[in-house]
């Protein structure tokens, strides 16, 4: 066994000092080389079966122990990786077939030599700071937030009756707050699951990978209305989850498509209708193959008199129309009997993709009211024919809100492709790019813009729907207020009447280092709160052991890395927080009456690296869209590589936590509390409980039972938190991924009930399903 030990140590120790030697050369921890070096010595004494190999060892592990208490202190998910190979040696080398072999000549019982006891109190001390660490999370922020405040100006229900959920975001504010009760803190623990439906539209072979359950059903009397990721549109007994009808618009499979999902449905009543006129109440369903359809609520017919033959065509008026680059994956919205609606538009495909145009149709004809090009934004009228709108001009794939009574819809604008490639943007694309715009509901013309970055290189779209309400002042003036969640991590407060920031919005300088043919922005936004993360520094590399820990540390230096927004590079750069998004579509959710935000926000560092256009191969036939990998800028002088920055285990280079609950005070703009969600349990080959805190896509929602229900991470559960504190209350297991917004209704007889779809997410790797489930109190 003493051989065996040899080889063990000896080639931990070259594979240490051979990678810190390479760590050093690029300016990084001198660590790995003295404790490689240190265990080639221990490798050697172990040859001569010299008892001195566990002195050495004893004082590698004290030095390792302090060393790793100085970078990162006690966090046991930092001290583990550091410590834990080292350890586990140590005790190997304790074990009586290893330790009674070194100096046989010793008249000192072996176990008590003085060897013997420095190595295992080296390993005991290791054990007890480890321990200790465990009991503590100095990630972690407690708080307590505030009670209601005062009766918000504009009714929180916009319209909605109590008990039903009528929009994406329950009401065109986009709140995604019920006033609901009989689900409260005090009793939500009790949670029983109520009925379940599958809808049979599950992720096949041939599907791209971004085959996705994103829907958040609508419930409109007694009855819920959704889609699924292939666009069909399914509504549900309210009560039993019982199908009432089912329609499936064969939009197809195209592999071109980055993303086959559903985000929801448009319900809409014509009031001026007879009741049971057919198409009174109407379903509007956006498809993956760029068609708008107009459903008939009760039966799930077509309504043929919308449009043609019962659906727009929303490839229309562009330039350009490859098949499997444009799609519309939200619902749009209604008001003023105007149906408007955005399209997303594939990242980095091609220089000649289809136009971001925002248009409104009448909700009735379908007939082209406005439309407003963020390329050419000044010209609204209808677009005449032989004209055709701005290619690759900023699109918006993501939800609107809508402030009837100020006429404005509010819109969240991507950035034009390819995003990381900024020459040649015009003037209007500059100023449009990654914004907040307010359109005029009859005129389709902007009042204002809030750009939230600067000359994009990054893919940091502004992803979530802006949420409208109410906002008391310090003064005791009430201010009509937005709020907007960025993928970096920024939280905008505005009025929403100018786009004026409420919370301050400062210019800070960014990093610069661009491509020769490309410029950077000097300054960036920074808004006053915030969940932006510190810069990344080599301390914050993570592995499973210390050698993949080594690989993470080597490559961070390897890459271009400046802090956020770093511009994309030729040789890879380090962008974090990476355009997964802190935030993403499923935004965050607000109390209007007391004005706090709860959200889920998430950090992950990614890579871009620029490649030429003559160094890309040519395409496979079985290639698939994707946003990860290689994205092919066809027509641009570069593609661009992206993807996760990941260890060589596959799992993030950065430590975690990676995932959070958090809430914060939109008043004040204080966080208020912040905590680790999500366990490794669906992450690791044995379901594990351990909170590390992991990533997740999808939003939450709030009620006035002062509970906040949130699924989304990648554990497949539904939680519950008190949305106070942001404690944990209930958790309901989840038969697939649920990256999907949950929402909440009652019944006739008053019983709330919680609805949330549990079908997957592709591109995080959750369990792939069918499953719209519905939660009730006993």
């Amino acid at each position: 066994m003493v051989t065996f030990s040899v080889f063990l140590v000896g080639l931990f120790g070259l594979i240490l000092f051979g990678g810190g030697i390479q760590l050093i050369l690029l300016g990084g921890s001198a660590y790995y080389v003295l404790v490689g070096g240190g265990m080639l010595i221990t490798a050697v004494l172990l040859y001569r079966r010299s008892a001195h190999a566990l002195t050495v060892y004893a004082a590698l592990v004290f030095a390792t122990l302090v060393w790793a208490l100085w970078e990162v202190g006690f966090d046991w998910w930092q001290l583990g990786p550091r410590g834990g190979v080292l350890v586990l040696v140590g005790l190997w080398l304790l074990l009586p077939f290893v330790r009674q072999r070194l100096d046989r000549s010793a008249t000192v019982p072996r176990f008590w030599s003085v060897p013997a006891l420095a190595l295992t109190a080296a390993c005991i001390l290791s054990a007890v700071v480890a321990g200790w660490s465990m009991v503590g999370d100095p990630y972690d922020l407690a708080g307590h937030l505030p009670d209601k405040r005062n009766q918000p100006t504009i009714s929180p229900n916009g319209g909605v009756p109590d008990a039903e959920w009528w929009q994406y975001g329950r009401t065109p504010l986009g709140q995604r707050y019920s006033p609901l009760t009989q689900i409260n803190v005090d009793n939500v623990d009790k949670l029983k699951e109520t009925w379940r439906y599958q809808t049979g539209d599950v992720k096949r072979p041939d599907d791209v990978g971004e085959t996705t359950y994103q829907v958040t059903p609508l419930k409109v009397g007694d009855t819920l209305y959704l889609c699924t990721p292939h666009n069909w549109a399914i509504a549900l007994d309210a009560a039993t989850g019982k199908e009432k009808w089912k329609y499936d618009p064969q939009a197809g499979l195209n592999a071109d498509r980055q993303h086959q999902t559903c985000r929801g449905v448009t319900y809409y009543h014509d009031t001026a209708a007879a009741a049971g006129t057919p198409c009174a109440e109407r379903v509007y369903l956006p498809t993956s193959d760029a068609r708008l359809i107009a459903l008939d609520a009760q039966n799930g017919t077509v309504c043929a008199s919308f449009a043609d033959q019962g659906a727009l065509h929303l490839e229309a008026g562009m330039q350009y129309k490859p098949d499997g680059y444009y799609y519309s994956t939200s619902p749009p919205v209604i008001v003023g009997r105007k149906i408007i609606i955005g399209g997303a538009v594939n990242d980095n495909y091609s220089t000649k993709e289809q136009s971001g145009v925002i248009r409104a149709f009448d909700v009735d004809t379908g007939a082209l009211i406005w439309n407003w090009d963020s390329g050419n934004p000044t010209e609204t009228a209808p677009l005449p024919p032989g004209r055709t709108y701005t290619t690759n001009s900023p699109n918006s794939w993501s939800v609107f809100s809508v402030d009837e009574a100020l006429g404005l819809v509010y819109v969240p604008l991507g950035n034009q492709v390819p995003d990381q490639l900024g020459m040649g943007r015009s003037a209007s694309v500059e100023k449009y790019s990654s914004s907040i715009v307010a359109l005029d509901i009859n005129t389709g013309q902007d009042r204002w813009v809030r750009q939230t970055v600067h000359h994009d290189l990054w893919d940091m779209d502004v992803p979530a729907q802006p949420v409208l309400l109410d906002l008391t002042k310090a003064d005791g003036n009430t201010v009509p207020a937005l709020v907007g969640a960025t993928k970096q991590g920024d939280i905008y407060v505005l009025d929403r009447r100018t786009g004026d920031p409420i919370l301050p919005v400062t210019e800070v300088p960014a990093p610069g280092g661009t491509i020769a043919e490309d410029v950077s922005s000097p300054t960036q936004p920074l808004t006053a709160l915030t969940f932006t993360p510190p810069p990344l520094q080599e301390k914050d590399m993570w592995g499973v052991t210390m050698f993949d820990q080594l690989a993470c540390r080597i490559r961070f230096h390897e890459l271009n890395y400046q802090g956020r927004y770093t511009p994309p590079s030729l040789k890879g750069s380090l962008i974090y927080p990476g355009n997964f998004g802190v935030f993403n579509w499923g935004s965050i959710a607000v109390d209007p009456e007391r004005q706090v935000m709860f959200g889920m926000p998430t950090y992950l560092a990614f890579t871009s690296r620029l490649v030429p256009s003559a160094d890309i191969p040519p395409r496979g036939q079985d290639q698939k869209g994707s946003e990860q990998g290689l994205n092919r800028n066809d027509g641009a002088p570069y593609g661009v590589f992206m993807g996760p920055f990941l260890g060589p285990l596959q799992i993030p280079c950065q430590a975690p936590p990676w995932g959070y609950v958090a809430a914060a005070d939109l008043t004040s703009g204080k966080i208020i509390y912040k905590h680790r969600n999500g366990t490794v349990h669906d992450m690791t080959p044995l379901p594990l409980p351990f909170k590390v805190g992991v990533p997740g896509i999808g939003g939450p929602i709030i009620t006035k039972g002062g509970v906040a229900f949130l699924a989304a991470a990648v554990d497949n559960y539904l939680r519950a938190y008190d949305l106070t504190t942001g404690r944990e209350l209930w958790k309901g297991r989840l038969p697939a991924g649920g990256q999907a917004t949950p929402m909440t209704y009652a019944l006739g007889d008053g019983r709330q009930m919680v609805v949330i779809v549990a079908g997957g997410h592709g591109s995080i790797g959750t369990k792939a399903g069918d499953y719209v489930l519905a939660y009730a109190l006993p």
